[in-house]
């Protein structure tokens, strides 16, 4: 029965093994302990924080835990204390069963550092357990002639105790016959015996009752009872005998269930039914049962079970031989189990990341792991490996850790995961390993930055592309992942001829395509010159750039431009003269144009289009020279008119035209009398004025043509009077020096002149110049007489040099002639000027000196207003016959 213990006793020991628990063993660098066994939860072991060295706030900032494998946790880290406690009750019985010292090791890991620590605690044995006996009550059957000193093994009595608090003693209650005995044995279940004092006599007394009492050491002692019946029995000589005390037997754990260990062999000398003996096992346990069967009849022993040598490694059998009377041996079977490579190596990881930056230097701690086999020898060592070719190596830590640590700088992009498989492999034969795959990320980070297939990019667009419109898409690859790949892109700060590239172009920031904000013109420029920046989103971020060319190839949108000639304001058309003598090829003048555009859109090509006489000019096709394609006849009009086209070599091609007007004339009468001033378009604006205005112009005309009769009439009246005068007179001698003041007045129009007249409104190489005959400075000289011009002296003067009289007359006509003629002159010459738009009143006064500007003016105006007024009328009444007569 259990025996109470005083509590001051049991907690001056619980505290006696607290103060030694603090005390700690320097070997190897190893953490020891020593605490006794059933400490409630949370007990107090060890200043863990202090040992490490660490304060108590620095377990939970580096991540100090505990690691083990294999059983339940049984202690635990107080991080706010730093100490090492209990996590629940232990017993040290259940934990170590009978071995003499109780080891419990684990390890402390320092996660930041990837440090391991050994720790040992040894849990120290306290007597809460009593002695038990296998069964409360035995019989015993003993012959009557058993001779004395014979000793009868009792039942099993087993202490889960150790030490001093396992079992100690027997003790038997009071009798005459037997006493107890128990063989020498430290630990483990003890057998005792009865033995026998005195000889039995079963007539006197046939049943014998005993109590036996079993006692441990502890302090309190601790004890419990039995109860044994003894029954005398008649006389049987001889008892069973083993050939041997103690069988001993190795047999591998891989035995198959049913294969014969060995066999125990017992004789009996008696003979008949004293002869006959059975087996059986005593003390038998509940593990040896399931895994040893034993013939009872011939004492083979077999296995009912799998053997583990990693369950258990030794097996102790107590073999009974017992004839029918009762007489028995007993024997020792001892079984060993030999361990055989059964058992593949494990490997746990421990701790570590699955994931590291490819920025981290070589030697970096990634993963801790251990190994383990449950083998035992050369089976359970293990080795660890992995590729050669993974920039990874294996650093050996202690109790079979491994580090995972990086050998190499790694590189995301070109390697994103590594699959590295550890191998851990024992020593057996044939030996046997186990493969765990370690799945490693690498996480990236921003060292790419984003890069262009090409340096440089050239963009062909055509001008007068719709503003809007994309014109390129550029790609930039980051080789980095997530917001490090990420890529933007802009176009560099940049001007063109003053203004910002933004206004020109414009990129999608997320796909690179480029934009034309403009409709550009190939005229104003033809290329642009940009870079285009592509940045990624890192942290901090990283950027690229290209240039592009982009080049505006030309359109055929511009018509030819006309240089020469260039059409007056007025709308009236330009003026080119062909001498009538001119000979097939004559240049009678050239066209110029050129065209904005370039390549074949410029390429001109010039043509006559419309001749008002076809066949007599000619358009050279490249040159634009207009020649005369015959020689001019008399019957080709004098004013010839012809529409010159000028066409480039687009697609579609574009043209423009020119009219020119040719006046055919070898002199200036000529060109007076047939060319007059061309239409001006009529505007329906101004057609009431215009009307005004013809009957104005037509009314001073016919004042000037009066004014022009009555001075004929006058001069002819006056010249009618000269002739009387002639009659009458009586020779020159007689004639006052006044009367020959008109000959120093024609002397002052005979000086030699010469007119130069252009014809053309623009024209700067159809030039003509017409020569006037030179006069002599007097009237009668004989050079004069063989000139051919008959317009100043009649012929007949010269052959009457010696008539004053009609020197007299002739000299009255001949200035009046040259009068008129000269102020005909003067009035062609503003005719002409005003007919083709080059009138300069400085240059007409130069010329005609003699007349007034102003009376010029006013008659060159008047004529030129009468010719018109009658050309109007005259084409006016045409149009309106021609209409009555249809």
């Amino acid at each position: 029965m259990a025996v109470l213990q005083s509590p001051w006793h049991y907690s001056g020991l619980i505290l006696l093994f607290i103060l030694l628990g603090t005390l700690r063993e320097a070997r190897a660098g190893q953490i020891h302990y020593s605490i006794p066994e059933e400490l409630d939860k949370g007990s107090f072991v060890g200043n863990i924080a202090r040992d490490l060295g660490l304060e108590p706030q620095e377990l939970a900032e580096r991540g100090v835990r505990i690691v083990s494998r294999g059983r339940m946790q049984l202690f635990a880290l107080s991080l706010r204390s730093g100490s090492l406690v209990t996590a629940g009750r232990i017993d040290r019985e259940e934990l170590c069963a009978q071995r003499a010292r109780c080891l419990v090791n684990f390890n402390i890991l320092v996660e930041d550092k990837l440090n391991l620590f050994p720790v040992e605690v040894e849990i120290v044995d306290i007597n809460d357990n009593a002695p038990r006996f296998l069964r409360e009550e035995l019989e015993v059957k003993i012959i009557e002639n058993a001779a004395l000193s014979s000793r009868f093994p009792l039942m099993e009595v087993y202490d889960p105790d150790v030490g001093v608090n396992s079992l100690q003693g027997f003790k038997l209650s009071e009798n005459s016959h037997f006493s107890v005995e128990m063989p020498g044995k430290a630990d483990g279940p003890k057998y005792p015996e009865l033995v026998l004092e005195r000889a039995l006599d079963r007539e006197e007394q046939a049943i014998h009752r005993l109590v036996l009492t079993a006692t441990d050491g502890g302090d309190p002692a601790r004890s419990s009872v039995a109860r044994i019946l003894v029954t005398v029995l008649d006389a049987n000589d001889n008892a069973p005998v083993f050939t041997q005390p103690v069988y001993r037997v190795n047999v591998p754990e891989n035995l198959p269930v049913g294969t014969p260990v060995l066999s125990v062999n017992a004789t009996d000398q008696d003979e008949g039914a004293h002869a006959e003996v059975t087996y059986s096992v005593v003390r038998i346990t509940e593990k040896i049962s399931k895994t040893f069967c034993l013939n009872v009849l011939t004492g083979e022993i077999s296995t009912s079970a799998v053997l583990d040598y990693e369950d258990t490694s030794f097996y102790e059998l107590d073999i009974e031989a017992r004839d029918r009377p009762g007489l028995q041996d007993r024997a020792k079977v001892l079984i060993t189990i030999l361990d055989v490579n059964d058992n593949v190596p494990e490997v746990a990881v421990t701790s570590g990341s699955r994931s590291v930056a490819e920025s981290t230097p070589p030697g970096t701690v990634i993963i801790l792991f251990q190994v383990y086999d449950r083998d035992s020898g050369l089976n359970g060592l293990v080795t660890c490996s992995i590729s050669r070719s993974l920039p990874f190596e294996l650093e050996k830590s202690v109790d079979n850790y491994y580090r995972l640590v990086t050998s190499t700088v790694l590189d995301r992009e070109q390697v994103s995961t590594y699959n590295i498989t550890v191998t851990a492999t024992d020593k057996g034969m044939p030996p046997l390993s186990t493969e765990m795959l370690i799945s490693l990320n690498v996480a990236d980070i921003n060292d790419n930055p984003p890069a262009f297939p090409h340096t440089s990019y050239s963009v062909y667009i055509p001008e007068n592309n719709p503003r809007g419109a994309s014109i390129f898409s550029v790609t930039a690859h980051d080789p980095d992942s997530r917001e490090n790949a990420q890529v933007t892109y802009s176009l560099a700060e940049d001007t063109i001829q003053g203004v910002p590239l933004s206004s020109y172009i414009s990129i999608n920031s997320d796909t690179g395509i480029l934009y034309a904000l403009h409709s550009f013109d190939y005229e104003q420029f033809r290329d642009l010159q940009l870079r285009v920046i592509a940045s990624d989103s890192g942290d901090p971020p990283l950027s690229s750039n290209v240039s592009l060319s982009i080049f505006v190839l030309d359109q055929n949108d511009n018509t030819p431009e006309i240089l020469y000639p260039i059409l007056p304001t007025d709308g009236s058309t330009g003026v080119e003269l062909a001498p009538r003598s001119a000979e097939p090829g004559y240049l009678v003048t050239k066209v110029v144009a050129v065209d904005r555009d370039s390549g074949q859109n410029a390429w001109l090509s010039y043509r006559l289009l419309k001749a008002s006489e076809p066949g007599l000019f000619v358009v050279g096709l490249h040159t634009g020279e207009v020649r005369t394609a015959r020689a001019l006849l008399d019957r080709d009009a004098l004013k010839q008119s012809l529409v010159v086209a000028v066409q480039d070599h687009g697609q579609p091609p574009l043209s423009a035209t020119v009219t020119l007007t040719v006046a055919v004339a070898d002199s200036i009468p000529d060109v007076l009398a047939d060319l007059g001033r061309p239409e001006v378009p009529h505007d329906s604006d101004a057609s009431g004025l215009t009307l005004y205005l013809v009957v104005a112009v037509a009314a001073v005309s016919c004042v000037f043509l009066a004014f022009v009769i009555v001075l004929l009439a006058l001069r002819l009246r006056h010249w009618h009077l000269s002739r009387l005068l002639q009659t009458s007179g009586s020779g020159l001698a007689g004639v006052p020096a006044s009367h020959f003041v008109g000959v120093d007045g024609v002397r002052a129009f005979l000086q030699t002149y010469s007119h130069e007249v252009s014809l053309t409104a623009d024209s700067r190489g159809s030039h003509v110049i017409f020569p006037q005959p030179n006069y002599a400075d007097t009237l009668i000289s004989q050079e004069s007489c063989g000139k051919s011009e008959p317009l100043l002296i009649p012929e007949d003067f010269c052959k009457e040099q010696d008539s004053a009289l009609k020197f007299s007359g002739f000299s009255s006509f001949a200035v009046n002639y040259i009068v008129l003629r000269r102020f005909f002159f003067c009035i062609s010459r503003g005719l002409l000027n005003l007919s083709f738009l080059k009138f300069h009143p400085q240059n007409l006064n130069k010329v005609c000196p003699e007349f007034p500007l102003t009376f010029l003016l006013l008659a060159s105006s008047l004529c030129h207003g009468l010719l018109s007024s009658c050309f109007l009328l005259f084409f006016y009444y045409v149009a309106h016959l021609r209409f009555f007569v249809l």
